[in-house]
């Protein structure tokens, strides 16, 4: 795939809020909206944020409206989600993804997200990028200084060194990973199974993170994965943060125990251990450009995501 990265930001730039999966925390997205804006950023709110669905934010054909509209609008140089939650995928099948490609620009989010980070890199070619989002951590009092510091990448090209200097990385197989980077939520990447937007790892790093999923769960989903034969395609893998995956009851494997095993059945390069999740700090990576993950130095570097 020849990957197209959008174009960095400048200050006076326009940058518009969608909330494509759940409604977002509205004092918490007025901190993050407050923080972009002293980015030096302008921001443009979509139509339908602040609806309520259920636990959608307001029905399919408004959060597609957002999502085209911001593409569409000429303004708007990138496209940031509020907050992830549930639905995403349902809006997938109606995207212009021709309207993508004739307008590249920024894309970012996590979580739920994952769904649209897929479905946008596979039939877009579209470099998007996995970080923290407005409502659910960087308006929140507490957000670590590295999650905002994430979003000065889409700024100034530069590659992502992440070594132990940011967390504790665990080798769990031995080797050197180069591919595209590719990956999310492991609920949402499942989730694309069977469908037209399902996960290609041919050859690429994949990041898997999830959040209150027990260990059974994680086995239920790392096992549908490594049937589908998702594992052992990817050159490597990454074991993002997994928030709140303890077990529930007595009779249980630990997280680690199911993680282990099917990175060892994979037997492929992996490292866990990444502050990528639902996590604080989160640190934001692109997905769709070439990385280079080397077990012996505990280091991964992931090329810049912007032109």
């Amino acid at each position: 795939m020849n990957a197209v990265k959008p174009k960095r930001l400048k200050k006076g730039d326009t940058v518009g809020i969608i909330a494509p999966a759940s409604p977002p925390n509205q004092e918490n997205l007025d901190r993050g909206i407050a923080f972009l804006k002293d980015l030096g950023l302008n921001v443009k709110v979509g139509n339908h944020v602040s609806r309520v669905n259920g636990y959608l934010a307001g029905c399919d054909q408004e959060r597609l409206e957002d999502f085209h509209g911001m593409f569409t609008d000429p303004e708007v140089k990138a496209v940031i989600c509020a907050c992830g939650g549930f639905g995403t995928g349902r809006i997938a099948e109606q995207i212009d993804y021709e309207l993508i490609k004739k307008n590249p620009k920024i894309f970012w989010g996590y979580s739920d997200i994952t769904f649209l980070h897929t479905a946008i890199r596979q039939q877009s070619e579209l470099v998007t990028f996995h970080g923290p989002m407005l409502a659910s951590d960087i308006g929140k009092e507490d957000t670590h200084p590295l999650s905002k510091e994430g979003f000065l990448q889409l700024f100034e090209p530069s590659s992502l060194v992440y070594t132990e200097q940011i967390s504790p990385l665990e080798v769990l197989v031995d080797g050197v990973a180069r591919g595209e980077i590719v990956g999310g939520n492991l609920s949402l990447l499942v989730s694309t199974l069977g469908t037209a937007f399902e996960i290609d790892t041919k050859d690429k790093l994949l990041l898997i993170e999830d959040v209150n999923e027990e260990p059974r769960s994680v086995d239920r989903m790392l096992n549908q994965l490594y049937l589908a034969g998702k594992l052992k395609d990817a050159c490597g893998i990454l074991i993002g943060d997994f928030c709140d995956c303890t077990p529930k009851r007595n009779l249980s494997l630990s997280l680690e125990e199911v993680i282990t095993h099917y990175v060892q059945l994979a037997q492929k390069p992996a490292i866990k251990g990444f502050m990528m999740g639902h996590c604080n700090p989160h640190i934001a990576l692109p997905l769709g450009v070439q990385a280079c993950m080397n077990t012996n130095e505990k280091k991964l570097i992931v090329d810049s995501g912007i032109l």
